[in-house]
């Protein structure tokens, strides 16, 4: 981040990075836990749901990488350990339920992730609003993603 930037930004840059940095773990739990299912589901209809899965699971990898390039630009670096993901992250890892064709309990994980998405997402915007506003406009940008995917995922139930 520049000077100016630096300037400008009304707000702790270095406790924004730690924010951000928690969001990309959160979105790198999000996207294995989401992708596995995809590969892992079964039963009728099973092609729609990993369908689905398959797809928010590669929103979930952008919006890592949209993090991370904004971490970056902020002047920290995102987590580079792997094995450091769920312990740096807002939430625990959204674990897959044990039966890969039990339609409810994986809908329920991803609504709790997306819910929980949903969230730290909303706070990091009003934490940056008039303060960030390359920061703002991303959170919203991921923020509006993660209200289509529980949407997305809320439709099924009905």
């Amino acid at each position: 981040m520049g000077k100016t930037a630096i300037k400008i930004a009304d707000l702790d840059v270095k406790d924004l990075i730690k924010d951000l940095n928690r969001a990309y773990c959160d979105e790198w739990l999000a996207y294995y836990s989401w992708w596995y299912m995809a590969k892992v589901v079964g039963g009728m209809g099973y092609e729609d749901m990993s369908e689905f899965l398959g797809k928010i699971a590669k929103e979930e990898e952008e919006h890592a990488g949209e993090l991370a390039d904004r971490i970056i630009e902020l002047g920290g670096m995102p987590l580079s350990n792997p094995m450091e993901l769920e312990k740096n992250a807002n939430a625990p890892y959204p674990a897959p339920p044990k039966g890969a064709s039990d339609y409810n309990a994986i809908i329920k994980t991803v609504m709790d992730g997306e819910a929980g998405a949903i969230d730290v997402y909303n706070k990091l915007a009003a934490k940056t609003f008039g303060k960030d506003h390359a920061t703002y406009q991303l959170t919203c940008h991921i923020l509006s993603e993660e209200i289509k995917h529980e949407e997305m995922f809320q439709n099924l139930l009905e």
